[in-house]
């Protein structure tokens, strides 16, 4: 890294200027200083374009803009690319993870999808440009495998953990980047582009076939084989996150429950793309998603007094994890339930011990292994929340969505409007306020995009330019009165919607060649 100091009239010496100034009585006077850094050896440099921020949102509720406002600006500031690179994509967060990290990177181009498909497009492609191609148990690589950071060096950490610079330590990226590709090309990224990351999906769908099983139990699961890597490679990747309802630590290989979730919806995602692009063929793949879907209704299920849930995980003995957590809201809009099964999943998430009036906990508070302050047992993540929001709006439950999505509203009142990477657990009838997590990223990435998964849920919004179809399912009555956007960008046009506080669609205008569709039989659901 070199830097260089300009400042005229003053003395420059080992990074620090010293100078004078006189200012006359009733006079002006003016000092200043320039600062230049080259650094030859940064694995990521500012995005040459920001996002497109033609799009305006606006409701009777002011929060809803102020929010997403902030958050558009922190995502402006948090885009980046490789040096010798024009692929945009969102840093993880300040100031800890100002970097490629797949999985954040990938949810957060997930929830942008609505207002800038180029973000995903640029995700895509970087980590097209890394996926593994070998084998080595020192780094996590596989053949195929999606990476999880990138740094410039090595990172050490407590308790003997040290992070190769380019590290795929992570069990859900993979197929999150199948998922992302698919969805991206349905909400008009280039076909183009798409066909040139092709020779990735299959990539990546081999490592679904290949690498995901550790076992041939036929779920996916992970194991750190380095000794010095993570424990824990799902995004609650402290070593203590995976407790059952007891509060004990589960033993690996871990098999967590989204994961199968994921996995599911990317053989699907996958298929369609095959079959989409005549490239291969697809009835290997939803024949394997049906498989996986009969095997976890089978062993992932468990009870407690309020009935049936999913598990947070199967143990490395194959027993199920059986705490209550925010996992399971990620199963929703994947195909891996039924609709009983999505109901009952969205009412338990939407229960008190779940859902805390400021966002989803990360565990129920009833929970042995509960905790509002430690790990990634109770604390709520908002880009978590807006994960669960945006499954339960695919899976039609679009009134528990922004039930569950308006306490991120209430939480960014406590954050002068920038929701963090994380913060307590503690809920709205406990605190006058959300409490901080002093490490947590702000912004981070992924948080800052759930404002945009609150618009695309308030609208029920789901756009599928290759069929055509922009369809409208918002829920009734508005829980923030009246909503209008307006600009959001479409196949080349754009989107205006206004809906009134009844929650009916006064009016839409979608570009040329698209049908509109505006679903009346809106989930009520509490």
């Amino acid at each position: 890294v070199m830097a260089r100091i300009a400042a005229p009239g003053a003395e420059v010496d080992a990074g620090r200027v010293r100078g004078g100034l006189g200012v006359r009585a009733r006079s002006e006077a003016t000092a200043g200083w320039s600062l230049q850094v080259s650094d030859s050896g940064a694995v990521v440099a500012p995005a040459r374009t920001g996002l497109d921020r033609t799009a305006t949102v606006r409701a009777d509720d002011p929060r809803l803009a102020r929010l997403l406002d902030r958050a558009l600006d922190d995502l402006d500031a948090l885009l980046v690319t490789e040096p010798g690179h024009d692929d945009p994509f969102t840093a993880a967060g300040a100031p800890w993870f100002l970097t490629l990290f797949g999985r954040d990177s990938l949810w957060a181009a997930t929830l942008l999808l609505p207002f800038d498909t180029r973000i995903a497009a640029g995700t895509l492609a970087t980590l097209a440009r890394v996926q593994g191609t070998r084998t080595d148990p020192a780094t996590g690589e596989q053949p195929g495998k999606i990476a999880h950071e990138r740094r410039r060096r090595a990172g050490r950490h407590e308790g003997g953990m040290v992070l190769p610079p380019l590290y795929y330590g992570t069990i859900d990226a993979t197929p999150l980047w199948i998922c992302l590709l698919r969805d991206a090309w349905r909400w008009g990224m280039p076909e183009e582009r798409v066909r040139d990351l092709l020779p990735n999906l299959h990539a990546a769908l081999g490592w679904v076939r290949d690498h995901a099983d550790r076992d041939g139990d036929g779920f996916a699961e992970y194991l750190d084989e380095s000794g010095h890597g993570l424990a824990n490679q799902g995004w609650k990747d402290s070593g203590d996150s995976v407790r059952d309802a007891s509060g004990r630590i589960a033993d690996g290989p871990v098999a967590l429950v989204e994961v199968q979730g994921y996995l599911h919806e990317a053989a699907l995602a996958g298929a369609e793309l095959l079959e989409a692009f005549g490239d291969g063929d697809p009835a290997p793949w939803r024949a394997f998603a049906a498989e996986l879907a009969a095997r976890f209704r089978e062993r992932f299920w468990t009870r407690d007094a309020d009935g049936a849930f999913p598990a947070l995980a199967l143990d490395g003995a194959k027993k199920p994890v059986d705490s209550l957590t925010s996992n399971i809201g990620h199963l929703l809009g994947t195909g891996i339930l039924d609709d009983a099964e999505s109901d009952e999943v969205g009412r338990r998430l939407l229960a008190p011990d779940m859902a805390s009036g400021y966002g989803l906990r990360t565990m129920s508070s009833r929970a042995g292994g509960y905790s509002p302050l430690s790990s990634l047992c109770g604390w709520v993540g908002p880009h978590d929340t807006a994960g669960v929001v945006r499954g339960l709006v695919r899976s039609g439950q679009t009134d528990r969505a922004v039930a569950l999505g308006a306490g991120l509203l209430a939480a960014a009142d406590g954050f002068d409007r920038r929701l963090p990477e994380l913060f307590a657990g503690y809920g709205a009838d406990e605190v006058a306020s959300p409490v901080p997590y002093p490490a947590s990223c702000r912004p981070q990435a992924w948080s800052a995009a759930a404002a945009a998964g609150l618009v695309t849920a308030l609208l029920g919004l789901d756009v599928d330019v290759p069929a055509g179809t922009v369809t409208l399912r918002p829920p009734r009555p508005g829980p923030l009165g009246a909503v209008a956007v307006a600009g959001l960008p479409v196949a080349g046009g754009r989107l205006d919607v206004r809906i009134d506080a009844a929650g009916d669609v006064v009016s839409a205008t979608v570009p040329d060649g698209m049908r509109l569709t505006t679903d009346t039989s809106r989930s009520t659901r509490r």
